[in-house]
């Protein structure tokens, strides 16, 4: 199964901002969705976020897109809305001692993340497809894809607006 894994364009929100859940709308959806039409294969079926960002992209790229919430961002729980440099430094730490298990205060860890994105793509049965997604969700998925230890899913980044395609032939 081919997925083309799509990042949501730039979010509507102050930067060091912790928006992860947070439902914000996007800039430049149409500019984003003109481009990706002309990358992405035509006519495949399109899975998208709940969250604005991705659905207003998901909108423009498809008449019916649909939403599963399996495909939000990690919910960051008590950081949610605040800015970065606002969390206490400790909790920063406990997240960076344990990248994958670690759930800020009333959220969900990476991991549980990971998860929900797998039971997602499992379930999917088409041959190709786009996901209109998040970066923790696209990042969660490559890394299981390629196998990489959690200490190392920070490497993987992607832009917004960014189409990124992977192969899950081999099953999920």
């Amino acid at each position: 199964m081919i997925l083309y894994l799509v990042r949501h364009p730039q979010p509507k929100i102050d930067p060091g901002i912790c928006y992860g859940s947070l439902d914000v709308e996007a800039e430049n959806a149409q500019a984003v969705a003109e481009r990706l039409r002309t990358e992405l294969p035509p006519g495949l079926p399109v899975w998208s976020s709940p969250l604005r960002r991705c659905r207003d992209l998901a909108e423009r790229l498809h008449p019916a897109p649909v939403f599963d919430t399996r495909l939000r961002e990690m919910d960051f729980g008590a950081w949610e809305g605040r800015p970065w440099d606002a969390i206490p430094r400790a909790e920063i730490d406990a997240w960076a001692a344990d990248v994958a298990g670690y759930a800020p205060p009333g959220g969900e860890s990476p991991h549980a993340l990971q998860r929900r994105a797998l039971e997602f793509v499992a379930g999917l049965a088409v041959a190709e497809a786009v996901i209109v997604t998040h970066a923790g969700v696209i990042r969660t998925l490559l890394a299981h894809r390629r196998g990489l230890p959690p200490e190392r899913w920070s490497e993987l980044r992607f832009a917004y607006g960014a189409c990124t395609v992977v192969d899950f032939g081999g099953g999920v």
